[in-house]
């Protein structure tokens, strides 16, 4: 069963997203992470899908989106994209599900416009552990270089479906072959010679010179007014948002950490994974 393929525009960039079920049914919307695409919550959304009209976005760079050719991925440009989204989709509240960099969008999103959000669920999406600040100036030089490394960078090509499976598992150990397989299928184009290369545009491996800001992060989070659900993974690096203080800036969450999974909890232990967000989906608002 394939999901309705639907396009929008914002900043110009042509931008895809996928509609499963009903859209008579609340609206939920799901985002994906860094380097990922919307097929990757192909499972999260047949499961959900009788209950929800489930929206699922290709961030701008990734999956079927346009490229932003000469533009950085910046996550104030990927929320702009989010909020032209929920415009063109026009169902407020919504309810968002979004992993690492698609975590910190829908939290981004909700603080910044909270009268359109009924829930968020966040799975590691609280930023990088708290690091020593870098001086500007270095900070500065390395992003200078590593454009230009990107510049002369061409992305590897994969001789054979089965050579991008196997590095699809080599970054997530979790993933069962039959997943590694279907997310490379919707994960990959063919290049000119035959070979496979990842949808998404290699820049956006690049961060920006900007370090994260904790503390405007906190202000943004610090304006939602609804329900918020922080779920990690046991094995994943991520910080528990408990001990490092980043939970402190919701008034009202709740945080949870899946056993035997990895920083792709949706996908290394799906039904866990879907017992806990059914049930705080359903629980009242009020």
């Amino acid at each position: 069963m394939e999901p309705e393929s639907r396009f929008y525009y914002s900043q110009r960039l042509k931008l895809h997203y996928v509609v499963w079920g009903d859209e008579a049914n609340p609206p939920l919307l799901l985002i994906h992470g860094g380097r990922d695409h919307a097929r990757t919550w192909d499972r999260v959304a047949l499961a959900l899908r009788d209950d929800y009209a489930v929206y699922a976005v290709d961030l701008r760079g990734h999956g079927d989106s346009q490229w932003a050719v000469g533009s950085q991925y910046s996550l104030p440009e990927f929320v702009l994209d989010v909020a032209v989204l929920g415009e063109a989709i026009d169902r407020y509240p919504l309810t968002l599900i979004g992993h690492s960099l698609g975590g910190a969008i829908a939290l981004q999103y909700a603080g910044l416009l909270p009268q359109h959000v009924a829930k968020v669920v966040a799975i590691e999406g609280l930023g990088p552990r708290i690091m020593e600040k870098r001086p500007a100036h270095l900070r500065m030089r390395d992003w200078i270089a590593a454009m230009h490394d990107h510049e002369r960078r061409q992305p590897r090509g994969y001789r054979t479906i089965e050579d991008a499976i196997a590095r699809m598992q080599q970054a997530n150990p979790h993933l069962t072959t039959e997943m590694a397989r279907h997310l490379t299928i919707h994960g990959t184009r063919q290049n000119d010679d035959g070979t496979l290369a990842w949808k998404f545009d290699n820049y956006v491996r690049i961060h920006s010179p900007y370090e994260f800001n904790i503390d405007d992060a906190r202000t943004i989070w610090n304006q939602i007014t609804c329900p918020v659900l922080l779920i990690r993974g046991e094995e994943s690096m991520a910080s528990n948002p408990e001990e490092d203080n980043k939970a402190s800036a919701f008034h009202n969450h709740r945080s949870v950490a899946i056993p035997n999974a990895g920083h792709w909890v949706h996908h290394d232990q799906l039904e866990p994974f879907l017992a806990v967000v059914r049930d705080f989906l359903a629980e009242p608002t009020t």
